[in-house]
């Protein structure tokens, strides 16, 4: 067996090591008894510290929850059709927009947040749930734009031309031709968008306004404090109930390839 066939199954496990040790320390001392991080014996109580003692940390969660699904519904929207947009049609300044638009993509989050919270403040806008859901959205548009318009590159115009030539209106090939063709793209982008609005904290840090704290705030509050079990335990079940997102997603998108 040669050196490179060897080192390459070696490298490989220690990434994969450096990537999921820390996850597995973090499933492990979830279940620790004690809050330090000695092993003490096994015990599930952090778990019914957080299904049951932990209130204000669910009422985060569902802000978080809230604004993730709607400003990733809002801004799929926008983006898909700004994307269907800016491949398909010439106009003036289309340079110029699709620059602006990737713009948020390169920027450093502390600037957009900042640059928020100024805007927000001179239209006098209260700070609360809502202006985290429109920066959100904001911020979230590129990231779908981009999954959209990549998937668009590897349209089939002829398929339009013929969905014309059968007496199709624009509207008729928009719904029935190009939406579902581009649906991988829109899908990814959607969940895409839902990622990044769960575990965004820079620019909500500047948004929130007072109630309306989403969980990675609520957990920053906790942890200026020392790490608490209880994080370890709410960590544990955000990663099994993406797991089964993850396994869920995958089989409807075989499901809909079948179909």
């Amino acid at each position: 067996m040669s050196r490179k066939s060897v080192f390459s199954p070696v490298m490989f496990s220690l990434v994969l090591t450096f990537f999921y040790m820390p996850l597995l320390i973090l499933v492990v001392f979830s279940f620790n008894e004690s809050k330090t991080m000695s092993w003490s014996g096994f015990s599930l109580r952090w778990y019914q510290e957080l299904f049951f003692n932990s209130r204000s940390l669910w009422n985060s969660f569902l802000n978080s929850l809230i604004v993730a699904a709607s400003s990733a519904t809002l801004s799929t929207i926008i983006g898909t059709l700004g994307a269907i947009g800016i491949h398909w049609y010439n106009f003036r300044f289309k340079r110029i927009l699709q620059v602006a638009t990737f713009l948020p993509l390169i920027l450093p989050e502390i600037i957009i947040g900042v640059s928020l919270l100024i805007f927000f403040a001179g239209i006098k806008l209260h700070l609360s749930l809502f202006t985290i859901f429109l920066a959100h959205t904001t911020f979230n548009i590129p990231f779908v734009l981009l999954l959209v318009m990549a998937r668009l590159e590897e349209f089939d115009f002829s398929i339009i031309e013929a969905a014309y030539d059968l007496g199709a209106r624009e509207i008729d090939a928009l719904l029935k031709v190009i939406i579902p063709v581009s649906f991988p793209g829109i899908l990814s982008g959607f969940l895409m968008a839902v990622t990044l609005s769960l575990e965004d904290f820079v620019i909500t840090f500047f948004v929130a306004g007072p109630g309306s704290s989403t969980l990675p705030l609520h957990v920053y509050s906790m942890i200026r404090f020392g790490v608490s079990p209880v994080i370890n335990a709410l960590s544990v079940t955000i990663i099994a109930g993406t797991i089964v997102l993850a396994v869920s997603t995958r089989n409807f998108a075989k499901y809909l390839v079948q179909r």
